[in-house]
């Protein structure tokens, strides 16, 4: 059997073909042709086995039984019978069948896998009185049938489970590359072969460490299968015990010899404390804790953990930013990258897996060459660098009057013309905002609201923060073009604002729909104070989409503290509460604060508690419209700003505010004593009063009265009114 010519197809992740390919016929194989995600070849049956041993490559090692056209499921049924089975399964053993594909007969999965199944059980039964069982983990036998139009291929897996799954890494970290990827990833650097080159092998993000325990095991050549205990020839009956031993004898003695080896440092980089638990307890199993060091440390101390190499090996798979804000981490992460690559490695060889290579781009190094690859569904890209000056990018010429970098300059990446005068228009409104805000106690304020319609932001400054808003392009605006102009503008900012570029978060804002913006993005659990006159708020610029604190209703707090002394004073749909803590340090004799979200509620008593107010503060968690239907109390002062849509869960109905408002005044209106006054607030843009609204009530519009100079860029952001009671 250890001579037999067999026909055989194995899978990989896509983009892998060629070199599996090449791994293929260096291992035994022969007639290699290449198909998607895979490759077919004829082999010994030895040579099968060194593949199962030694791919560091494949997925899952196959071997066709039969295969044909089906255009019934009868058809099927009937295929996989022509295979004596009883030649391969005991009948009293376990089976499991894998179906991949689909047709106009067979147009699901489960289907053709029970139709397989079927087939192969009733032949048994029917040959020998007996049938298998189904067993889905390590079956006796894997059978694979994948089908494709209305042809089929069946097939027994050998590989049993995948062959990514090398025994060691049981803990992943966030976006964890497969055993296999990884392999991947160092043959298309070439480290199998250059190894001995290098003195050091470092992963600066290394995560659950795959990526440097399978550069260790190539150095040592450890066999990826060495320490496998299932595959899916074990108990079948084509195996060969004897042969197969010869295999792992084989595999065994290559790697004593390779633990004599003069080997790399071995170094990975993590910050992340459980995933640094994950990793060591990898390398452990894989092993390695000899020979590969797992260090608490970020990318900043490269230069401390290499100290003086004069050459060396990067490579890494940083994170790909799929919460909200960490674009802007992202981009600063890269950005740090090049400049320790640049400063420290320079004549080293780095390689960098990445599912957004515009980011790659702000690194000011060019890439010698790049790869396609899938991790997952995610397409991605592996560039490849040679760090010398060759390659790095030089400095951009700067704007007229600004002084002139040394001719071997070099930045991050070259600044465009656009992001030239995006960072003058910010240095224009900080500048004529200066003397405001010396008349202001306040460090939370808009520096920038899409002045510029190419760089559609909203940035606000909250204390030592930014948080940047992107408002969603037009479907006319090319999405690589605009998040070109996103990276320009957040690269200036640090220099401009002299905001840190860690303590910068970036959101996107899209048109909302119900309570969207008030839904939680993130769980960091971020808070911290800020200032705004006498008062202080928490604020959170990461889990949510708003931060807690309405920067343009700043004017509309400062009037209710100076309306509020000895008023009773209502605040509907009162979010954080930041009028009712205004009012209560501004002497409300009472202040009551409604709102149907409990984390809100919640937000709002740590405001009060952080003001240090008492008791006669009065917080409510309830739908407003229905509260004021319930209760009866007289307020001197109300204020509602309420959501222009809201559909919660928690109501029966949803709000619409231009259909609703009318209700909702009348009952805040019944509320309001006779000598009190309303303001009621919306950002609805075409929103118009009910004509009865207007004979029954005084209204007056003080929009233009709201709006401080740090939103009169933009003095439609809201609407506002005060009420009063006819005489």
């Amino acid at each position: 059997m250890a001579n037999t010519i067999v026909d055989c197809f194995v899978t990989c992740a896509k983009h892998l073909e060629g070199l599996l390919a090449e791994e293929i016929q260096s291992l035994g194989g022969r007639e290699v042709k290449e198909t998607v995600a895979g490759v077919t070849f004829k082999s010994a049956m030895l040579d099968v086995y060194r593949i199962c041993m030694w791919s560091r490559l494949a997925n899952r090692v196959l071997l066709p039984m039969v295969q044909g056209n089906v255009e019934r499921a009868d058809d099927l049924y009937a295929l996989v019978q022509q295979v004596p089975w009883e030649d391969h399964l005991s009948p009293t053993g376990t089976l499991a069948v894998d179906f991949s594909g689909s047709s106009n007969a067979i147009r699901h999965t489960r289907f053709g896998a029970q139709t397989v199944k079927d087939a192969i059980v009733d032949l048994l039964r029917t040959k020998t009185g007996k049938r298998p069982t189904v067993q889905l983990k390590q079956p006796d036998l894997r059978v694979n049938a994948y089908l494709k139009r209305d042809h089929v291929i069946i097939a027994l897996d050998l590989s049993g489970d995948s062959l990514h799954q090398r025994g060691y890494r049981l803990q992943a970290g966030t976006a964890p590359l497969k055993e296999t990827l990884a392999a991947g990833v160092l043959y298309r650097l070439g480290w199998p072969n250059r190894w001995q080159e290098y003195p050091v092998l470092i992963d600066p993000m290394c995560g659950a460490g795959t990526l440097v325990i399978e550069a260790a095991h190539m150095a040592m050549d450890r066999a990826p299968a060495l320490n496998r205990q299932y595959f899916g020839f074990n108990r079948w009956y084509g195996h060969t015990p004897l042969h197969w031993r010869e295999i792992v004898t084989e595999a065994q003695d290559r790697f004593a010899a390779g633990l004599e080896r003069e080997l790399p440092e071995f170094i990975g980089l993590e910050t992340n404390q459980a995933t640094l638990k994950a990793a060591c307890n990898n390398i452990q199993r894989a092993g390695l804790q000899d020979k590969v060091q797992i260090k608490h440390q970020d990318l900043s101390t490269l230069a401390h953990v290499i100290g003086n190499q004069g050459k060396g090996f990067l490579v890494t798979n940083p994170p790909y930013g799929e919460r909200l804000g960490e674009d802007a981490t992202l981009l600063y992460l890269y950005q740090n990258l090049g400049t320790q690559l640049r400063e420290h490695c320079m004549g080293w060889d780095a390689g960098l897996i990445t599912g957004n290579p515009e980011l790659a781009k702000r690194m000011g190094l060019r890439a010698k060459r790049q790869y396609s690859f899938y991790n997952g569904a995610l397409p991605c890209k592996l560039l490849t660098f040679d760090v010398s000056p060759e390659y790095v990018v030089k400095a951009h010429k700067h704007a007229e009057g600004q002084a002139q970098p040394s001719r071997e300059a070099y930045v991050e990446a070259p600044v465009s013309a656009g992001a030239t005068m995006f960072a003058n228009r910010l240095r224009k409104n900080i500048k004529k905002l200066k003397p405001w805000l010396k008349q202001q106690n306040v460090d939370c304020y808009r520096i920038y609201d899409a002045d510029m319609p190419e760089y559609a932001f909203a940035i606000d400054r909250y204390a030592d923060w930014l948080h940047v808003q992107e408002y969603a392009p037009p479907a006319s605006v090319d999405p690589e073009r605009a998040q070109q102009r996103l990276l320009d503008a957040l690269s200036v900012l640090p220099d401009v604002t002299g905001v840190a570029s860690n303590q910068i978060v970036l959101k996107q804002r899209r048109k909302q729909k119900g309570t969207q913006q008030y839904k939680q993005h993130d769980q960091t659990g971020d808070f911290f104070p800020v200032t705004e006159y006498q008062a202080r708020f928490l604020v959170n610029l990461k889990d949510y989409l708003d931060t807690g604190l309405f920067l343009d209703h700043r004017p509309m707090r400062r009037q209710i503290f100076a309306e509020a002394s000895g008023q009773r004073v209502l605040n509907l749909y009162c979010y954080t509460a930041s009028v009712s803590v205004h009012a209560a340090l501004g002497g409300a004799a009472s202040t009551t604060s409604v709102d149907l979200s409990p984390t809100y509620i919640g937000w709002a008593t740590k405001n009060f508690a952080l003001n240090g107010l008492g008791e006669q503060h009065q917080l409510v968690q309830a739908d407003c419209l229905k509260w004021l239907e319930q209760n009866h109390t007289q307020y001197d002062l109300i204020f509602i700003d309420p959501p222009t849509f809201s559909n919660s869960k928690r109501t029966e109905q949803d709000f619409d505010i231009q259909r609703d408002h009318e209700k909702l005044l009348t009952l805040a209106m019944s509320r309001l004593h006779k000598q009190g006054t309303l303001y009621f607030s919306n950002n609805f843009r075409r929103f118009k009063f009910v004509d009865q609204l207007l004979y029954r009530f005084e209204v007056e519009e003080v929009s233009s009265k709201t709006i401080d100079p740090d939103f009169a860029r933009n003095p439609k952001i809201h609407r506002c009114w005060r009420l009063y009671h006819r005489n």
